[in-house]
């Protein structure tokens, strides 16, 4: 059997031949960053995502503390994938007529479809380096009982950001993040600097204010949680809404005004190429488009999450703040559909237009 330094080597090259950009190992003892995570629970700053509350059966949320979740965890292996491409920033469209889709949403297929096929190699490296039959593995992209932009700070990924993303001075912060739990113990790396310093650009940038304070997120005020994982009619709040401006599926303001992704370099994986039609798409289109066409254009893709009738109010709510008047018969168009979301979202668009 080879040493940990040994496993940890070929885990390392795995990682690389795999495609990640970057790789490391966090200790499972829990984080001073995880004794926040209860009272963000509490205070309802989870929005509807009520998955993130998940508990054991003491009652112990799950993500608060890996030794509530998988005791058995001696070491956690972090990867990541940079999915940056060559397209302008949504601070840098300003074409009234169409929306923005959020970048890491615009490639071949669902992030968690790149990410996990190469994540498996890595696990597999880990087996084969260990050869013991006891050993217990658990791969995860986003869906475990982890906070991972954790893990990826105490692994050397990079800076928890006070935009709550993770980045990396070299590739920015436009990475996906892939984790391995693993009952090895491994030597793990040393935690990434905090290099925010004093710049506030992704705070001040923010358009509904979402930033509590930095390193702090109010889902509930955040357009990516409201064009995604918000359902039904959105707050009546005029303020939010107008807020939302041209996004229709996520955001990325925080991270387009990021000195550190000034020089954030593109990815060359064919997999994570965008798809021509899902950059600054039409909104016309969206607000119109039928069963048999969502399904069909974002099959495999992660827009499918906010679901049809959420494409069309964000696309609606984008029209609105778009004002542009020749949108008014469609909107007026939109004001009786027999979706009672859409027809209120038009009904609000008619109004933001005077």
């Amino acid at each position: 059997m080879l040493s940990a330094a040994e496993i940890k080597a070929a885990v390392t090259l795995a990682a690389k031949d795999a495609g990640f950009e970057l790789v490391g190992v966090a200790p499972v003892d829990d984080a001073p960053e995880l004794e926040y995570f209860p009272r963000w629970i509490a205070e309802g700053h989870a929005g509807e995502m009520k998955y993130l509350e998940a508990r054991d059966e003491q009652g112990r949320l799950k993500r608060a503390s890996l030794a509530h979740a998988a005791p058995w965890a001696r070491s956690v292996v972090v990867c990541a994938l940079n999915y940056n491409t060559a397209q302008p920033y949504s601070t840098q469209v300003t074409d009234a007529e169409r929306g923005w889709i959020s970048r890491y949403a615009w490639s071949q297929q669902d992030y968690h479809d790149s990410v996990m096929p190469r994540l498996r190699r890595v696990e597999a490296a880990v087996r084969n380096a260990c050869e013991s039959e006891d050993l217990i593995t658990r791969c995860y992209v986003d869906t475990g009982p982890i906070v991972e932009r954790v893990a990826a700070k105490y692994a050397g990924i990079g800076w928890i950001g006070k935009n709550t993303c993770i980045i990396n001075q070299k590739v920015g912060s436009w990475i996906f993040l892939g984790v391995i739990l693993t009952s090895l113990e491994l030597a793990p790396d040393l935690p990434a600097p905090d290099r925010c310093g004093s710049c506030t650009r992704c705070i001040d940038a923010c358009p509904t204010d979402a930033f509590i304070a930095p390193y702090q997120l109010d889902s509930n005020k955040c357009i990516a949680y409201l064009t995604i994982e918000k359902r039904g009619a959105l707050p009546e709040n005029d303020e939010l809404r107008s807020g939302m401006g041209r996004h229709v599926f996520g955001c990325d303001i925080c991270q387009d005004v990021c000195p550190w992704n000034r020089k954030a370099p593109a990815t060359n994986a064919a997999d994570l190429q965008p798809r021509d039609e899902l950059v600054n798409p039409a909104l016309e289109w969206l607000a119109e488009i039928s069963e048999e066409d969502f399904r069909r254009t974002f099959r495999g893709s992660p827009v499918r999450r906010a679901k049809r009738s959420g494409i069309r109010r964000n696309a609606i709510i984008a029209i609105g703040n778009s004002g542009d008047r020749k949108f008014i018969p469609l909107l007026e168009k939109l004001a009786s559909d027999e979706d009672a979301v859409v027809a209120e979202s038009a009904t609000w668009a008619i109004r933001k237009m005077g």
